[in-house]
């Protein structure tokens, strides 16, 4: 235990230093937008379009800076991709969002409250200044639901406050929080008494018998300590790909502690980032309860290029170990290595990512996650489908403006994990974070097709279809281990031998869920959501198949719209 406080202690006193010193030497800097799907697809969509690689910075790794974001705007703003009324309002909406970084002209508010309220459209209050600036808005979240076959409707509240801003041009910083309370569709409900944490949020009480109630805080402070390195010392979460879903890095687990290095220099980009995480958790009666809970180390790289004007590829590998390596905190030296060196049981992921937009307004993108590889048993005759072999592979496809129709927008992508990746033989060393899962919601043992159709008719209003085909294996119990819960040990509870492991064993399950959402934007950042999901899961342990219809109406204010589709 002494050993474990002392390793928890270095990593904070490393943070320390970072915040204290580094400043010192700054240059500007803009802190980070938060990652949400509806948001980022209005800007990546324009680099897709103009059909080459953004020349600001590289969409792989999420979420983006500000300042980087509104340099990219300013840059479209008289291209031929901003070509309707729509692309004008979506333009106009993402400048104000960052207008303390947009070279153009953003307009003030037409009637401000009390000539301090809503000087901004996107700002509740703010104060800017040579020293320091600094903008705050509340957060709001009301959602009701009907599910006919659910013991309770769906409803949830989420109230808090988001603010960001600067100091001295040079430090950035965001921080982001709400108190909830929760009544979760069947399906979410199911996931989160299985995995013991709400999905997104971790840590959770009980409210009013079967509901959730959860605090949720996020923050960061971001400075550049070169031209070209910029550093994130944060408590959130990453994402990495071009995808719906991540192999890689997703943001499905709850938030984490970390300290990221962003060194930007030509055509490269390169990504470091060193985590704390929760290992696992402690309950009572099925509760989480209190307790130190166990904590892990994680390290990852991400080195990226941009090859030609349209392709761009990644190459990354990570490190899952029970205690702080001070050898893994070298930003340029590959990882599996390292971990070689030393003789750790230690778990090293490896693969790549790339896309390529290979027209205008269409682009193809993949990744490639590899947890263990045996060369003769993956193409040997006799060693078909080992267990030894464990990766997850995505490929995808996006096409905007589909038949020259504006804003109509379609993406396809397909998503596998073979049985027992991500999993690891050794304690908290396992893929995940609080209890979940740190890339797919399923885990491994899975196949996966979603196809995403995005509309906006008219500039205030977006349509989302989602539809999503799922076939995966499950276990019986607790102690049975087909290969998809990333929880449990690779060499425990296994019915299989080295060879014949299949994806979908176990029992098998097969899902099919779609969800039509219409947004409407009343002001700015505050809209209404109106949704209807169906679910349907067939399984070889079910006497009839297990359907769910969901029906929603929801408000929200500065607040991400959930995503329920896992």
């Amino acid at each position: 235990m002494l050993k474990l406080y002392k390793h928890h202690l270095s990593l904070r006193l490393l943070i320390l230093v970072s915040l204290f010193f580094l400043p010192l030497f700054a240059f500007a800097q803009g802190n980070y937008i938060p990652y949400d799907r509806d948001y980022y697809h209005k800007i990546e969509r324009y680099e897709i379009l103009q059909g080459k690689n953004n020349p600001v910075f590289h969409t792989g790794a999420k979420p983006y800076r500000r300042d980087h974001v509104a340099q990219f705007l300013d840059s479209i703003a008289n291209d031929a991709v901003i070509r309707t009324s729509v692309d004008r309002f979506n333009l106009a909406y993402l400048s104000q969002d960052n207008w303390e970084f947009v070279s153009r002209e953003t307009p003030h508010s037409k009637k401000p409250l009390f000539n301090a309220i809503y000087k901004r459209p996107g700002d509740f209050a703010y104060y800017t200044s040579d020293e320091f600036d600094i903008h705050v808005s509340p957060v709001l979240y009301l959602n009701g639901g009907i599910e006919p076959d659910n013991d309770r409707n769906p409803n949830r509240l989420s109230r808090g406050v988001v603010l960001r801003g600067s100091i001295d041009n040079k430090v950035g910083f965001y921080t982001y929080f709400t108190s909830s309370e929760a009544f979760f569709p069947s399906w979410v409900k199911g996931y989160t008494e299985h995995n013991g944490a709400v999905p997104g949020e971790g840590f959770w009480k009980e409210y009013n018998g079967d509901g959730y109630s959860y605090f949720s805080a996020l923050g960061h402070v971001s400075f550049n300590i070169t031209k070209h390195i910029q550093v994130e010392a944060g408590h959130d979460r990453n994402f990495i790909g071009e995808g719906y879903r991540s192999f890689l890095l997703s943001d499905f687990s709850n938030p984490y502690m970390f300290i990221k290095l962003n060194t930007q220099v030509w055509k490269f980009q390169l990504t470091n980032i060193w985590s704390q995480m929760t290992a696992d958790a402690f309950y009572d009666r099925g509760r989480p309860t209190d307790g130190k809970y166990p904590q892990k180390f994680f390290a990852f790289s991400r080195l990226a290029m941009n090859v030609g004007k349209n392709l761009n590829l990644g190459f990354f590998s990570s490190v899952m170990t029970e205690e702080v390596n001070f050898n893994y905190f070298n930003p340029i030296i590959f990882l599996r290595w390292v971990e070689q060196q030393q003789g750790t049981p230690d778990k090293v992921m490896l693969g790549l990512d790339g896309k390529w937009i290979f027209t205008p307004g269409m682009e193809l993108y993949g990744q490639f996650a590899l947890d263990e590889f045996v060369f003769n048993e993956f193409f040997g005759i006799d060693g078909k489908n080992s267990k030894r072999n464990k990766y997850g592979v995505q490929m995808g496809y996006k096409y905007m403006d589909v038949l020259d129709v504006s804003n109509l927008d379609f993406q396809l992508e397909w998503n596998q994990a073979r049985p027992y990746t991500f999993q690891e033989k050794f304690d908290y060393q396992s893929y995940s974070n609080w209890r979940t899962p740190l890339t797919h919601p399923r885990g491994a043992n899975f196949r996966e097709f979603i196809g995403i159709i995005r509309y906006q008719p008219i500039p205030k209003l977006n349509l989302t279809f989602t539809g999503m085909h799922q076939l995966y294996g499950a276990d019986p119990d607790e102690e049975t281990n087909w290969g998809g819960d990333v929880l449990k040990n690779r060499l425990e509870g296994s019915p299989t031998g080295l060879f014949g492991n299949v994806i979908g064993q176990g029992i098998e399950n097969t899902v099919v869920q779609t969800n039509l959402n219409a947004t409407y934007m009343l002001k700015h950042n505050f809209f209404i959501d109106a949704s209807h999901t169906f679910r349907r899961r067939t399984a070889q342990d079910l006497d009839s198949p297990e359907t769910s219809q969901y029906l929603q109406l929801a408000f929200r204010w500065n607040f991400t719209r959930p995503d329920y589709n896992y």
